[in-house]
């Protein structure tokens, strides 16, 4: 009741400020220009005509600001050849990123849910004991491989000095052998030299395989060591930076930070709680890598083709102005519903408006092939008052003024319409609150006459 009170009492100042309004015109007159031939004017009565009424209005700041008046820019639009279809926003396939611990243990949480994290903001911190047993085999397999090198080599100087010992047995043998050939010699001392040299080859042998034995463990200490480097590698990989962001000890944790930017989604365990190897912890979203994907029907796959221009229109109603709409191309979906008749119709924006969000529901309108552009504003721009269309357009000499206009309408899409005269291109016409002021002008359009779009009111008609 008190609403319905505040409207028409408001209605009425509006009806008063219009009517207070002077044309500065002699009654009875037509602006210079308007494209009528009028008479001369009565002369009965006082010398100074009476001001006549004007359709415009003045609305300052306080009275936009009670009324909610919003504007809406005129412009060019193909408006015969565009579909309209509903959809909503979602999240692209690579907009989600999943943080999985590939060490059981327990877990420190170090951010929360729907925290903006940068690169390299730490995520978690898992307490393994897995961790902690591959860098300390890390470091027993690197001793064993260091220890290799000086056991190997003590044993080839071992190897050589065997080898010289060899070659020194064979030439004291081969000179004891001439000597005996020659007639001298002892049989004890040639003896004696065969067993030396049999005995020191035996040993060579020994060395020998030693060495064979001590390489094969090298190699397989080498490779173990590469095994274990490389799991540890793969672990860095997805995602650990405790050692070298905080500087921590291997012992303390396993430490996973963000390889990309984001905004924490969800978390998969409780703090404190034990992960088991491959467990979720974290997910982050990219909230900006979204897309648009709309119904559309079956019956419209002639007219749609891949790559026609398309805008994505924010809905109806809302606080959002009808003209922060993002440009796109259409991409026809891979399958259809052939239950429901329909064809998905996905487009990823060019640029994003601040409202886009994955979940939002917006329109899509396609811009077909064929048809001409022209002057188009919001259907909900318009009113009527009784049987006439009526919209109020923004003074071009005067922003606290609006022009109430008799609406020269067209062709309309559901959500624009045409509008064939009384403004141009850049125009500004009453998107919000227009209802209240075609209550408070409807008393002073009703009087004999007709206004025009400059706001001059002249009785009669044309």
């Amino acid at each position: 009741m008190h609403t319905t009170y505040s409207m028409l009492r408001l209605a009425a100042s509006l009806a008063l400020a219009i009517a207070l309004t002077g044309c500065d015109r002699k009654a009875g007159t037509h602006a210079e220009g308007d494209g009528h031939d009028h008479g001369p004017s009565s002369a009965a009565g006082s010398g100074s005509a009476a001001p006549a009424p004007t359709n415009r209005v003045d609305i300052p700041a306080s009275v936009r600001q009670n009324l909610g008046i919003t504007f809406a820019k005129v412009e060019y639009r193909n408006v015969a050849q565009t579909l309209r279809v509903p959809g909503r926003f979602e999240l692209l396939p690579t907009a989600r990123r999943e943080y999985r611990t590939p060490v059981p243990g327990r877990v420190e949480l170090l951010v929360s849910q729907y925290q903006k994290v940068a690169p390299g903001t730490p995520l978690y911190r898992v307490d393994a004991p897995a961790w902690r047993d591959l860098h300390e085999q890390i470091a027993a397999v690197q001793a064993r491989v260091d220890s290799m090198g000086p056991l190997r080599e003590a044993h080839r100087r071992h190897e050589q000095s065997l080898a010289d010992k060899v070659t020194l047995w064979q030439d004291r043998l081969k000179q004891l052998e001439e000597l005996r050939e020659a007639g001298g010699g002892s049989a004890a001392q040639f003896t004696e030299a065969r067993a030396t040299l049999n005995a020191t080859q035996a040993e060579l042998a020994d060395v020998m395989e030693k060495d064979a034995e001590l390489q094969a463990q090298q190699k397989q200490a080498e490779a173990e060591l590469r095994s274990l480097q490389s799991r540890h590698s793969l672990l860095v990989k997805g995602g650990h930076c405790g050692d070298a962001h905080e500087g921590l000890d291997p012992g303390t944790g396993y430490t996973v930070c963000a390889v990309a930017a984001g905004v924490v989604e969800s978390i998969g365990i409780t703090p404190g709680g034990l992960a088991e190897e491959n467990g979720h912890i974290v997910t982050l979203v990219q909230p900006e890598q979204i897309r648009f994907r709309a119904r559309g029907l079956q019956s419209d796959l002639g007219r749609l083709r891949d790559g026609l221009p398309a805008s994505i229109a924010p809905p109806q109603g809302g606080s959002l102005p009808l003209q922060d709409a993002m440009q796109g191309v259409v991409q026809i979906g891979l399958s259809a519903d052939a239950d429901e008749r329909t064809v998905d119709l996905l487009v990823v924006p060019t640029t994003l408006a601040p409202w886009a969000r994955s979940g939002v529901s917006a329109h899509l309108e396609v811009t077909l092939a064929g048809g001409d552009e022209a002057l188009a504003i919001p259907l909900s721009a318009v009113v009527r008052d009784g049987a006439r269309a009526i919209i109020f357009r923004r003074d071009p000499a005067n922003a606290d003024k609006v022009i109430r206009m008799e609406a020269d309408l067209g062709l309309s899409d559901g959500r624009w319409v045409v509008i064939a005269s009384g403004v141009k291109e850049g125009d500004e016409v009453v998107l919000g609150g227009n209802f209240q002021l075609m209550l408070a002008t409807s008393g002073s359009a009703e009087k004999a006459g007709h206004f025009h779009s400059d706001g001059a009111f002249h009785e009669g008609s044309h």
